[in-house]
């Protein structure tokens, strides 16, 4: 790679967060507009019922998390040979068309389709962001390259999805996609700008990519991912919920509790990667453990206007803290298939999402109230940490056998 001046480093590491800003904009500041979209395209159904018409305009998050399943995988297969700064350029024109698209579909049809297709790039730009920041960055450096990519997410979460979900109150649902889109635009022009060409991996190919499914540490790192953080968004889906029935927060307080939860997320993702990149096998002992606690903390404290603030906050941070581990862990344990490594961690992520909602909504809707998703959670964390100790054990069970048998050790042996 080219050398590269410390202004240029911190140019080009600040464009490729902000395109991890545009999609945490993206992904979650559509489940704050949902009654706009509901109201707009859905006007028949939701005059009927605004409850049914929100649920019917919820199939739009949906459809993004399909697209992010599907994409992240499929994409990165088919970007094997091919230079990771052009095909990051790529994603960020994909993404930018899939939001302009979402602000201009006429249905709610449409719009189901253009959020499907939006959320494709999603996972392979943050694979893609990840291996570059670190390369950026130095050796050394892959899983606060990590955290880099996601920062931008974070950070969204404290001011783009509050900014985004105001814009669209203000001025329709369709200028929030379109406001989205510029952050798209605005990181296409800054990667090219500063972000130096890489040429495509020598070692990487589309067999190559498609042998990660063969190495049984990518589905159980896998699993950690989807099922560990699932126990987030079993709370996370019904924090709003949480904060007016329990707390009894008034309606302005709700986006100043989200935004707590995205500091929380931004400053464990920061600390996170700076201990992943010391010991992620350590992280991840202290983390899950302590995601489990704060996830009952949640519940316990779910009723105070200040403890839930105080609750949200925790859970958030640890959750941040333990994500670069998973994902460092990730791209090693997928061997020469690096890139397909990093993008499964959102497939992985996003399929949490799809968890821990489906499961956080079914306790509530049995009627065992607003609390209740938080004995969900631990549950799915205790799970996560489960399935991370037993990818490591196996782990050193590989490491022993090709010791003992005079096969040197590979990095896939030693990715935690």
């Amino acid at each position: 790679m080219t050398h590269l001046t410390p202004a240029r480093r911190r140019l080009a590491l600040f464009a490729l967060a902000l395109g991890g800003f545009g999609i945490g904009c993206t992904e979650f500041a559509s489940m704050g507009l949902l009654p706009q979209i509901a109201q707009s395209l859905l006007p028949e159904l939701f005059g009927g019922s605004p409850e049914t018409g929100i649920a019917r305009a919820g199939w739009l998050v949906s459809a993004y998390a399909v697209g992010v399943v599907v994409g992240a995988p499929l994409i990165s297969f088919l970007a094997a040979r091919s230079s990771r700064t052009v095909m990051l350029l790529v994603m960020a024109a994909a993404l930018m068309l899939g939001n302009l698209a979402s602000a201009l579909v006429p249905s709610f049809e449409t719009l189901l389709a253009m959020r499907f297709l939006a959320g494709l790039p999603h996972g392979a730009y943050f694979g893609l962001a990840s291996l570059v920041a670190a390369t950026v960055m130095g050796p050394g450096n892959q899983a606060k390259g990590v955290a880099l990519a996601l920062s931008g997410l974070t950070v969204a979460n404290v001011v783009g999805v509050p900014v985004m979900t105001a814009i669209g109150q203000a001025y329709g649902w369709r200028m929030a996609y379109a406001a989205v889109a510029v952050v798209f635009a605005l990181t296409v022009l800054g990667l090219w700008l500063t972000v130096p060409h890489q040429p495509p991996h020598p070692a990487a190919s589309h067999r190559g990519e498609l042998l990660a499914f063969a190495r049984p540490q990518v589905w159980i790192v896998m699993g950690v991912a989807a099922v560990g953080f699932g126990g987030f968004f079993a709370i996370y889906t019904y924090l709003s919920q949480m904060g007016r029935e329990l707390a009894r927060l008034p309606a302005g307080a709700i986006p100043w509790l989200l935004a707590v939860v995205g500091v929380g997320m931004t400053i464990g993702n920061v600390i996170g990667g700076i201990s992943a990149d010391r010991s992620a096998r350590r992280t991840m002992a202290v983390g899950f453990p302590a995601l489990a606690a704060a996830l009952l903390l949640m519940g316990a404290l779910a009723g105070s206007p200040v403890g839930i603030f105080v609750a949200g906050f925790v859970m958030s941070l640890v959750n941040s803290y333990i994500m670069p581990s998973i994902q460092s862990w990730l791209i090693t344990a997928a061997g020469p298939a690096e890139l397909m490594g990093a993008s499964l961690n959102h497939a992985a992520f996003n399929v949490a999402n799809s968890i821990g909602a489906l499961l956080g909504g079914t306790v509530i809707s049995a009627g065992f109230g607003y609390r209740s998703p938080a004995l969900v959670a631990c549950v799915l964390a205790v799970a996560g940490a489960l399935l991370a100790l037993a990818g490591v054990h196996r782990q050193k069970l590989d490491r022993r056998r090709r010791l003992a048998s005079g096969h040197p050790v590979t990095a896939s042996q030693t990715a935690v």
